[in-house]
């Protein structure tokens, strides 16, 4: 057998075993538990972030967010845009939402409930930033896995009993 031919033999089972071993690899990273873990933080961080900075101090509203409420967001339903009822309200709980739930995210606590809640909220931010739509989809993604599947192994909630098929 000439040099050529080995060399055009031994290719194939050089990316066969490359192929085999890239496959194990994903096979010990992909894990249930990795992947709910990772999902929780993901979402709890742009729901954070936007949360608190509409605080000024424990349970106290910044200017800026009854602002935001009054004069810039609208609901965009048919026939509108319409302002937000109470919008003070409206600051107080979308606040309040967005610094509980990914708290409850992160830490595995009441993480169903706290995955239906950021999906009930995405639906209010879609209706106010209608064209944002591309990462609203991607938020109810990740709260519907999570509400699916379960907070996974590292959580209060597994602790407590939600050991879920797929953790």
């Amino acid at each position: 057998m000439s040099e050529q031919q080995s060399i055009k033999l031994a290719f194939p089972a050089a990316l066969t075993a490359i192929v085999g071993m890239t496959k194990r690899l994903i096979q010990r990273l992909a894990q249930p538990w990795l992947a709910q873990l990772v999902l929780r933080f993901a979402l709890a961080v742009p729901f954070w972030k936007s949360g608190i900075l509409k605080w000024h101090g424990f349970l106290h509203l910044s200017d800026t967010a009854i602002d935001l409420f009054t004069q810039e967001f609208q609901l965009h339903l048919p026939g509108g845009p319409y302002p937000f009822p109470h919008p003070a309200v409206i600051a107080f709980l979308s606040g309040c939402g967005e610094v509980t739930f990914p708290v409850l995210l992160v830490l595995g606590l009441g993480t169903r409930f706290a995955a239906v809640g950021l999906i009930l909220m995405t639906c209010i931010v879609e209706l106010t930033v209608p064209d944002g739509w591309p990462i609203h989809l991607t938020w109810v993604g990740m709260a519907l896995a999570i509400a699916a599947w379960g907070p996974g192994l590292f959580s209060i909630d597994y602790v407590l009993g939600d050991q879920s098929p797929r953790s």
